[in-house]
């Protein structure tokens, strides 16, 4: 193992330190992961503050009007329409007073709408047109087979996929009754929207997945230290020491408990 300076090995101790505070909840919810938990959030909040400077109102809006004066409010500059969008931005502050919550309707109404109207065409694009080409495209009946029944490229894909959309409309077909034919092709639908929901699902938990083994590599980086050094040593031994220790107590607590029970019935 590579020799590690005091300094990486404090930042590799913590993050050991807060992965086994989120571990312990699999035992039952205690103040160590209750800390780990609200560390989390509150970093999440403070990087989203960063981020936001850094990505949206320095590059967007003060580098424009940066050549204006700030007690003029910035409307001396050579772009003093940007602070229209900075006005109603500030307006949204009035969510916090009883009296003038009403004024921060009016930039979110904007923000929804405008929020709206963008999302609505990629959504169509992304999700419905995209979908639509994939199954209107040309089958490649020279290349059925192409490299296996599994090439993208080959016809046999191209059949399948229409088929498959084909079948997924059948089965949300409710004006008429799903029976004989109808209802065989109905259920080839549900199959492939099956097959599409585990699929979605399956990336989900294999995203999860690597997250935790990147979780206890990190974990076994940090349990190989040099023994020899008496340092990394005793932190070590503290953290470790402090899992003990709450272990050992929790179990006493509950075997307390479980006597009081007894007592009691």
């Amino acid at each position: 193992m590579e020799s590690m300076t005091m300094e990486t090995y404090l930042w590799t101790t913590l993050g050991a330190f807060l992965s086994l505070c989120i571990f312990s909840f699999l035992y039952k919810d205690n103040p160590f992961y209750k800390f780990a938990e609200h560390l989390v959030a509150g970093l999440a909040a403070g990087y989203f503050v960063i981020i936001l400077w850094h990505n949206g109102l320095k590059p967007n809006l003060f580098d424009y009007v940066g050549d204006g004066n700030f007690y003029l409010l910035w409307l001396d500059s050579s772009h003093p329409w940007y602070m229209v969008p900075a006005f109603l931005g500030a307006l949204m502050w009035t969510r916090f007073s009883r009296k003038w919550s009403w004024v921060s309707r009016w930039p979110m109404a904007i923000y929804i709408g405008i929020g709206v109207g963008l999302s609505i065409p990629l959504g169509m694009r992304n999700a419905v047109n995209m979908q639509l080409f994939s199954t209107m495209r040309p089958m490649a009946w020279d290349n059925f087979l192409g490299n296996g029944y599994l090439d993208p490229t080959s016809g046999f894909s191209h059949l399948l996929i229409f088929v498959g959309m084909l079948a997924a409309l059948f089965y949300f077909f409710f004006s008429k009754e799903h029976k004989g034919v109808f209802n065989g092709v109905a259920k080839f639908g549900i199959g492939i929207l099956m097959i599409g929901f585990g699929a979605t699902f399956g990336f989900t938990v294999m995203a999860r997945i690597s997250l935790f083994i990147q979780r206890i590599q990190k974990l076994g980086e940090w349990s190989s230290i040099s023994w020899t050094d008496g340092a990394f040593t005793a932190i070590w031994l503290i953290v470790c020491g402090s899992f003990i220790a709450v272990g050992i107590y929790e179990f006493i607590k509950y075997m307390r408990n479980r006597g009081q029970t007894k007592a009691a019935a």
